[in-house]
């Protein structure tokens, strides 16, 4: 479906009253007594179950830190610092000195699985095999869909006594991040689902604080306490979490104000001083997040001219969509945001200049006889999209001011996260050239190489736009064999300049990753992380 955006239809399907029908739901039937936190959230179905969920980064939270655990975890207990990785199922991990490109991690004695089953080394060996090895008998297609993405160099893995090591094809001192990702399974969990995954959805078993009661894709997820969890600190303070799909932000609104619900992702901007002035919490941090555009690099894309790229990043006006948004972002300054260790000193600065602009793209042979004209993939909703609807049709009339002339290609968020896997190019963008995806800046593979360097043209990889530079991969190379931070943080601001200079992206906005709780919600702490920790909350 293409069309130019009227926001207004999108909204209308956002007006409920009480006890209305949303998604194959009744939220009258939703209604529950203290103990039980209802979240809605922003993707159109909820994640999967299997310990490597969809939907992004709101499956991760809502579906893959709930259910499982994982080696490596992020400490999420404070809102006032980046949150750092600690153990979780590896008690330590550590860089082999004899061979570089592996890292051993100690498994944690004593822990159990939902049904009883004791954590072996054995079981994380089974838990990358389904999600990586295409040749194992308990392959997980849709698992290694969302892994691949996460672990795309990963050569080989093993278990040596109490001890499972990784090993990647060249030297990468950041692959200890990518392990929040991958939740660990067993393989009598597999078994006693009949040996297939589609069944094991229904019946799941992890390690995590919260265990599955039950699942329907398209209307919620309910999950209850796991009082015996191993970590004593994080026993879940509510008996049990509800997960419902709410796309539309004005409908979670609707949820939250109707008491069918106690915390919401992402609302509107325009509803949170009303919803402030009703008694509810908006809560909002800094986070590791960038809201662009990837801009393609292939043939027949009029993405390839650097003076095309700056001249739309010349083009959108940041404080007014700050403004579009209520002050709950930044203003895009690049990949990481002024003044992060790793944002160095571009030459090209990004401000409103539309008369600049219109120079540029003169230049390059456009002009009000001849607009440059591109359709662009965006998603209705979906974690870290922030407000896509509306943002990109501000965008959008931005865009127009200068001459270029957009249109939409909407998908649900979902299957935005499969067109941005496939690559510029592939059918499954429908003929997009532009593609509207926020992305996480946590670590440096993924700010950079995952999605820049020409070995992670997709689909091997997530560089959408399958941009390619000799130079810059010569760099991106460096910065992952590099284990002294200070060496790699130089190298990282390096690549930072070069791809602001460039205008490899167009660079809107940082998010700052708004929530709204009931005023019964109690405890929690919003870390600066795409995970977050819903084991501290209660509710009064």
């Amino acid at each position: 479906m293409s069309f130019t955006l009227n926001r207004r239809d999108v909204l209308r399907a956002g007006s409920l009253s009480a006890g209305s029908m949303l998604f194959g739901l009744d939220l009258a039937t939703a209604q529950t007594p203290t103990g039980l936190l209802r979240v809605g959230m922003t993707g159109a179905t909820v994640p999967v179950t299997n310990g490597i969920p969809d939907q992004g980064g709101e499956g991760a939270r809502f579906m893959g830190v709930t259910l499982y655990d994982q080696l490596v975890s992020w400490d999420l207990s404070r809102a006032d610092r980046a949150a750092p990785l600690v153990g979780n199922l590896a008690t330590e991990w550590k860089n082999d000195a004899a061979n570089p490109k592996r890292w051993v991690f100690t498994i944690r004695d004593g822990v159990k699985f939902h049904d009883g089953h004791v954590l072996t080394a054995e079981d994380v060996v089974f838990s990358f095999d389904r999600a990586l090895k295409r040749d194992a008998p308990w392959f997980d297609l849709r698992a290694f869909g969302q892994a691949v993405i996460q672990l795309p160099k990963l050569a080989a893995w093993g278990a040596e006594g109490k001890t499972f090591w990784l090993e990647t094809e060249s030297v990468d001192a950041t692959l200890p991040y990518a392990l929040p990702w991958i939740g660990i399974v067993h393989k009598g969990a597999w078994e006693a689902a009949g040996k297939d995954w589609g069944a094991y959805l229904a019946k799941p078993v992890g390690t995590g604080p919260w265990k599955l009661e039950s699942y329907s894709q398209r209307e919620r997820a309910v999950l209850v306490r796991n009082a015996d969890y191993w970590n004593k600190d994080r026993v879940p303070k509510a008996a049990k979490l509800v997960l419902m799909p709410i796309p539309d932000s004005n409908a979670r609104v609707a949820a939250l104000r109707s008491g069918q619900v106690d915390f919401i992702e992402a609302p509107p901007p325009d509803a949170a001083n009303s919803l402030r002035g009703a008694g509810f919490q908006i809560v909002t941090n800094v986070y590791p997040h960038h809201w662009t555009w990837f801009l393609a690099q292939i043939p027949g894309s009029p993405w390839t001219d650097v003076r095309v790229r700056k001249a739309a990043n010349l083009g959108i006006d940041r404080k007014g969509l700050k403004m579009l948004l209520g002050g709950l972002m930044a203003e895009g300054q690049g990949l990481v945001t002024q003044g992060h260790p790793w944002y160095g000193k571009p030459s090209f600065k990004l401000e409103h200049n539309p008369d600049a602009a219109r120079k540029l793209l003169a230049e390059a042979g456009y002009g009000p006889g001849k607009p440059l004209k591109t359709k662009v993939a965006i998603s209705s909703s979906g974690s870290g999209q922030m407000q896509p609807l509306a943002m990109n049709e501000f965008l959008q009339q931005n865009l127009r001011e200068i001459g270029i002339e957009v249109q939409f290609e909407v998908f649900e968020w979902q299957a935005l996260i499969e067109a941005w896997k496939a690559g510029a190019g592939a059918p499954a963008g429908r003929g997009c050239h532009a593609l509207n995806i926020s992305n996480p800046t946590h670590d440096p593979f993924r700010t950079f190489a995952r999605i820049l360097q020409t070995d992670q043209a997709a689909p091997a990889g997530v560089n959408w736009s399958k941009f390619s530079s000799p130079e810059m991969d010569k760099l991106f190379a460096q910065i992952q064999a590099e284990m002294d931070p200070a060496k790699q943080t130089a190298l990282m601001m390096r690549a930072h300049e070069q791809v602001v200079d460039q205008a490899l992206f167009m660079f809107a906005a940082h998010d700052l990753n708004p929530r709204a709780l009931s005023k019964k919600v109690n405890g929690f702490v919003q870390a600066q992380s795409w995970f977050q920790d819903l084991t501290p909350i209660s509710l009064a």
